[in-house]
C-alpha cells in the first residue's frame, strides 16, 4: 500500500488556501451566482450600484419639500371635497391599501363610470421622468390636478373648490404655512400633492440590501431570477425595466390582446404621433409590484405569473410591437425564479396613517342637497 506524505501547512497557511477556493467557488451559498453582461452577482458588488436610487427624489425649483408642504399635500390627496360629488379623493383610486393603486383592472371614475385603463400606482413616481400611462403629463404637478379637470374621473369644480379652502380656517392655516404669500389655486394645491407624493417611496426591498452587501436578504432562488432577469437570451427585462427605478420612461407596444380590438387604445401615439408609438403605453416601475395587481395598462394580467406568460409568447396581437419585445425560451423553473425576485422588489413600509381632515359642514351641506336634487331627478 502506498502511504500519501502528510504536507506540513501550517494553520495559517490553510485559512488562506480555504479562502482562496471560497472566492472562487460559483457554489458558495447565494453569495455569487455568476456573471451577466457587465454584472457580477454578488451581494454588494461594484458593478450592481447603479440599481440603487438616489436617497431622496428629485424636485422642481420652487417646490422645495417641507413638511408643511407635505402635510397640506397629504390632507388634499385624501380629501374627497375635491370632486364635484364630493365623494372621490386622490387616495380613492390611489390607496395604501393596494399598493396605491385600487385593486381593479380598469379605474371607477365621477358617477361609478368605468374608466378605460388601470389605475396605475403612486409608488416612485417622484423618480419618473415622464408622468401617466400615455406620458401626456411631464411631472408630479402637472399631473396632480389632471384628475380633478377630467369630466369622467373627479370632476372638480374650482371655483367651488378655492372658496372652500379659502373659507376654512384651517387650511387657509396650511396653504400660509406651506406657501407664504403664495394663492390659494390650482398651482398651490398641485405642488402640495406633489409634494406629499414624493414621499411615496419604495428604496428598501430585499434587493436594495442585497445590493448594499446583505448576501442573506435576497434568496437562491431571488438571486437566480434576478440572472433571468438580466440575460437577454431568458427575460430580457432589464431592456425596458431598467436600473435604477426598474422602468426607461419608455413607451412600448406589448402586443396585448386588446390591442386587436376594432378601436383599440392608440396609448401615447395621441400626443405624439409616431407610427412605432401607436399602442404604446409608459413602462411602470416594477418596485413594489407584487402589491399592485393586476397588471398592464388593461389590467389584463392577473398576476405575475401571467404576465410571464405573456412576454413569453412575445404578444398576443403581434402587430406594431416593441422593436424590444420578443419570444422567450424559458424553463418552468426560469420563470418560478423570475416572480420570486419580482418580489424581492417589495420594500417594507412604515404603517400608513390617514390625516385628520378639516370639517368644512357648509360645504358638505351643499354637496349633499345637489346630490339629493340629482336623485330627485333620476326618480322622476
Amino acid at each position: 500500500m502506498r502511504i500519501m506524505k502528510k504536507i506540513p501547512f501550517k494553520l495559517p497557511q490553510l485559512s488562506l488556501i480555504v479562502a482562496a477556493i471560497t472566492m472562487i467557488s460559483p457554489l458558495h451559498g447565494s453569495s455569487f451566482a455568476g456573471q451577466v453582461g457587465d454584472y457580477r452577482l454578488v451581494a454588494g458588488d461594484r458593478s450592481l450600484q447603479q440599481w440603487l436610487l438616489p436617497e431622496a427624489p428629485p424636485y422642481p425649483a420652487g417646490n422645495e419639500p417641507t413638511q408643511q408642504r407635505i402635510t397640506l399635500g397629504k390632507m388634499l390627496f385624501f380629501d374627497p371635497r375635491l370632486s364635484s360629488d364630493g365623494n372621490m379623493s386622490c387616495g380613492t383610486c390611489h390607496n395604501p391599501m393596494f399598493g396605491w393603486s385600487d385593486g381593479m383592472s380598469t379605474g371607477v371614475g365621477h358617477k361609478g363610470q368605468k374608466l378605460g385603463r388601470a389605475t396605475p400606482t403612486v409608488i416612485n413616481t417622484a423618480y419618473n421622468y415622464i408622468q401617466m400611462w400615455d406620458g401626456r403629463k411631464a411631472t408630479l404637478e402637472d399631473q396632480a390636478t389632471g384628475p380633478m379637470e377630467a369630466s369622467v374621473e373627479m370632476n372638480t369644480d374650482f371655483d367651488r373648490l378655492f372658496g372652500m379652502l379659502r373659507n376654512n380656517d384651517e387650511y387657509r392655516a396650511a396653504f400660509a404655512a406651506a406657501y407664504p404669500g403664495e394663492a390659494i389655486n390650482d398651482d398651490t394645491i398641485a405642488k402640495a400633492i406633489a409634494s406629499f407624493e414624493r414621499t411615496v417611496v419604495s428604496n428598501n426591498s430585499p434587493f436594495d440590501r442585497w445590493v448594499r452587501g446583505d448576501a442573506s436578504a435576497m434568496t437562491k432562488q431571488q438571486v437566480r431570477g434576478f440572472r433571468v432577469f438580466l440575460d437577454e437570451d431568458k427575460g430580457n427585462c432589464a431592456v425596458c425595466h431598467s436600473a435604477p427605478n426598474f422602468t426607461d420612461d419608455g413607451f412600448h407596444n406589448l402586443g396585448l390582446a386588446s390591442w386587436g380590438d376594432e378601436n383599440p387604445d392608440m396609448g401615447r401615439f395621441v400626443h405624439k404621433p409616431v407610427n412605432v408609438l401607436k399602442g404604446a403605453f409608459k413602462t411602470p416601475t416594477l418596485r413594489d409590484i407584487a402589491l399592485t395587481a393586476p397588471y398592464f395598462h388593461d389590467g389584463s394580467a392577473a398576476d405575475l405569473m401571467e404576465v410571464v406568460a405573456h412576454y413569453e409568447k412575445g404578444g398576443v396581437t403581434k402587430n406594431n410591437l416593441s422593436p424590444s419585445l420578443k419570444s422567450l425560451k424559458l424553463s418552468t423553473q426560469d420563470k418560478q425564479d423570475l416572480v420570486a425576485f419580482m418580489h424581492a422588489l417589495t420594500s417594507e413600509h412604515e404603517p400608513f396613517a390617514l390625516p385628520t381632515l378639516p370639517v368644512i359642514e357648509p360645504a358638505m351641506a351643499e354637496i349633499e342637497k345637489e346630490s339629493a336634487s340629482e336623485f330627485a331627478v333620476i326618480d322622476r
